[in-house]
C-alpha cells in the first residue's frame, strides 16, 4: 500500500516514521523548517522504546504526490479547510482517507447520526469546504493515543502511548480498516478496529474539552491540572456538560469522569497539544475541540456555562496571541 501523511507533524510524523521503518511506501507532507530538516537529514524519532531514523519521501507541495491508497490527514482540524481541496486530486477509486483530528470531525453528522444526520457545524467545517472536497464514503476515522512532540525540526520525541484506534463511521468492521490496521500493527502500532469509534471520540473529547483550554490558559501540564483541587472542580463541571451533550446524541460514556481525570494524571508532566501550539505560536485546535461542543450544546438544548466560559477565555487568548 502507498501511504501519504498529509501533515507530518508530531503525531502524523511519528505514524509515518513507524510505517517507513517497516519498509512501507510512505510520503510525508510538511512545511517550514521541519520539512527542510527531514528532506536534508531524514526523520529521527526519540523514544524510550528505542531511537530510530528513517528517510521516506518528503514533500512540501501536494501537487508532487501521486494518487494514494491511504491518506492520513495529520494536520490540525483548523488546517483541513485549506488542505482538503489539495487532497482531492490524490483520491483514486479505492483511496481511503483517514481522519486524525482532535474534536468533533467534519464527517460526524454526514451519515449514521440518527435524527441529527445532516447537521452542519460551522466551527468544524466552515462553508462546507471539507465536505465538498472529500467524499464521505472514502472516510475512515482514527483516534491516536500517543503523546509526541517535535523536539526540533526533523526530530520527533515519542513520550508515551502506542495505540491508534480505527473505525468506520457506520460502525462496521470493514476490509479496508482491517488492511490498514494490519499495516500499522506490522509497523509497531497497536491498532484495534473498533465498532464504537463515535463513542471513543466522545471519551477523548471528555478530556480534551476540559484539559486543553485550561492548559492553554494556565500553562499547566496534565498532572498539574489533575492534582489541583480547584482546577479539578472546574474540570469536573466541564466534563459533566460534555457528557450531557453526548447523551443527547445517544452516546453512553464507558468510563466515569473520575477515571478520565485519573487517566490524564497518569500521563504525567505532559503539555497538551493546545498548549504546545500556543507556546510555538501556532493556531490552537480550539474550535473543533471546544467551540464545536458549545455549538452542539446550543443545537441540542444543553446549557454549558462552564465550558462556554473557559472556551471564551481561550478564544480571546488565541486572538491576542495571533496579533
Amino acid at each position: 500500500m502507498k501511504f501519504l501523511i498529509a501533515g507530518a507533524g508530531a503525531v502524523g510524523g511519528y505514524l509515518g516514521a513507524c510505517l517507513a521503518r517497516a519498509a512501507y511506501d510512505v510520503t510525508l507532507f510538511a512545511r517550514g523548517p521541519h520539512l527542510r530538516a527531514m528532506q536534508q537529514r531524514g526523520l529521527r524519532v526519540l523514544s524510550a522504546e528505542g531511537d530510530f531514523e528513517v528517510h521516506p519521501r518528503v514533500i512540501g507541495n501536494l501537487a508532487q504526490a501521486d494518487p494514494m491508497d491511504v491518506i492520513f490527514l495529520g494536520v490540525k482540524a483548523h488546517g483541513l479547510t485549506q488542505l482538503a481541496p489539495q487532497v482531492t486530486p490524490l483520491i483514486a477509486e479505492n483511496t481511503t482517507v483517514v481522519s486524525m483530528q482532535n474534536g468533533i470531525p467534519w464527517w460526524y453528522f454526514q451519515s449514521h447520526a440518527g435524527e441529527h444526520t445532516g447537521l452542519h457545524l460551522e466551527r468544524v467545517d466552515p462553508g462546507g469546504a471539507i465536505t465538498a472536497a472529500i467524499p464521505a464514503d472514502r472516510v475512515v476515522a482514527s483516534i491516536a493515543y500517543f503523546a509526541t512532540e517535535i523536539a526540533e525540526p526533523g526530530v520527533i520525541r515519542h513520550i508515551e502511548g502506542n495505540r491508534l484506534s480505527l473505525g468506520e463511521p457506520d460502525g462496521t468492521r470493514s476490509d479496508r480498516c482491517k488492511a490498514i490496521s494490519a499495516a500499522l500493527i506490522k509497523s509497531g502500532i497497536r491498532c484495534p478496529v473498533t465498532q464504537k469509534i463515535r463513542t471513543e471520540i466522545w471519551v477523548k473529547l471528555l478530556g480534551n474539552v476540559a484539559f486543553n483550554p485550561i492548559s492553554a490558559l494556565t500553562r499547566a501540564t496534565l498532572s498539574e491540572m489533575a492534582r489541583d483541587r480547584e482546577a479539578v472542580s472546574v474540570i469536573r463541571n466541564i466534563m459533566t456538560e460534555v457528557e450531557a451533550v453526548a447523551a443527547k446524541l445517544g452516546i453512553e460514556m464507558p468510563i466515569s469522569i473520575d477515571q478520565r481525570i485519573a487517566g490524564a494524571e497518569k500521563v504525567g508532566e505532559h503539555k497538551t497539544s493546545m498548549l504546545q501550539d500556543l507556546e510555538a505560536g501556532r493556531p490552537m485546535e480550539l474550535e473543533a475541540v471546544a467551540g464545536a461542543v458549545v455549538e452542539l450544546g446550543e443545537r441540542v438544548g444543553v446549557p454549558m456555562p462552564h465550558t462556554r466560559t473557559v472556551y471564551a477565555c481561550t478564544r480571546l487568548l488565541s486572538m491576542i496571541s495571533s496579533r
